[in-house]
């Protein structure tokens, strides 16, 4: 069984258009809320653009020692590490509730805005999932970046299965995760590509900001559907693929 990219994309984009309450308002306020927290990060942990630009020239110029001052003195506080910890933990977790949002929207079970805040409720399980498939998917990528590639999409489905299944347990949902994909991931990269025009205009500045608020939903909603489908479906023997590790 192939997966229809066609008729994913048709359905997220009738989702978007016809959800209540807009799916373009989530996606908005989850926008808005990303800009502000990388303002306040860049505050607290950045460097500004003249000392920047100063550290640049004693490198060209030879002069490590005043480039080293340079670092030293932008050096955060320990405070200011931990607060920007904190707003990069809101970041994934409110993320998270905006696949929620998504969810009941594609499955019209009453969305409501408020979803955005339900990763609250087991927060901790949000974060250590994130950290534990953004460690595994680093250790493949030492080897190569095609092994990197396939851990990224054999852990894909983990926060669909734990929005879906609150119960589960980390290791729960990678192993789930890792038993729903196989067979397509080849697909699911396939997926992806077919973003990868809308991708690249993204990172045009401010034109890309306003063009996320519509493409992150569109992606997303599309592997959502994806979700549903494999979580009621299996793969025969035939139907693997040889892209497995």
């Amino acid at each position: 069984m192939n997966l229809d990219r066609s008729l994913l994309k048709t359905r997220s984009k009738e989702v978007i258009r016809n959800s209540n309450p807009k799916v373009l308002t989530a996606s908005l306020l989850v926008t808005v809320l990303g800009i502000l927290v990388s303002y306040l990060s860049g505050r607290l942990v950045g460097i500004s653009g003249d000392d920047a630009l100063r550290y640049l020239q004693y490198l060209q110029d030879g002069n490590a020692e005043a480039a080293l001052t340079i670092v030293l003195s932008n050096t955060p506080s320990t405070g200011a590490q931990l607060v920007n910890m904190l707003l990069d933990a809101v970041i994934i977790i409110v993320g998270l509730g905006f696949l929620i949002f998504l969810l009941n929207s594609l499955r019209g079970t009453s969305p409501d805005l408020g979803n955005l805040l339900d990763g609250f409720n087991y927060w901790w399980k949000v974060l250590v999932l994130d950290l534990v498939c953004g460690l595994f998917i680093l250790l493949w990528s030492l080897l190569l970046v095609i092994p990197g590639l396939v851990a990224a999409y054999r852990y894909s489905m983990a926060n669909y299965l734990l929005i879906t299944h609150p119960e589960y347990g980390v290791m729960d949902c990678i192993r789930e995760s890792k038993r729903l994909t196989q067979g397509w991931k080849a697909q699911l990269f396939v997926l992806d590509l077919s973003f990868l025009g809308w991708w690249l205009l993204c990172l045009v500045p401010v034109l890309g900001w306003l063009l996320s608020i519509w493409v992150t939903p569109y992606r997303s909603l599309s592997f959502l559907q994806v979700y549903e489908q494999l979580s009621g479906a299996s793969v025969s023997g035939s139907e693997r693929e040889t892209w497995e590790l």
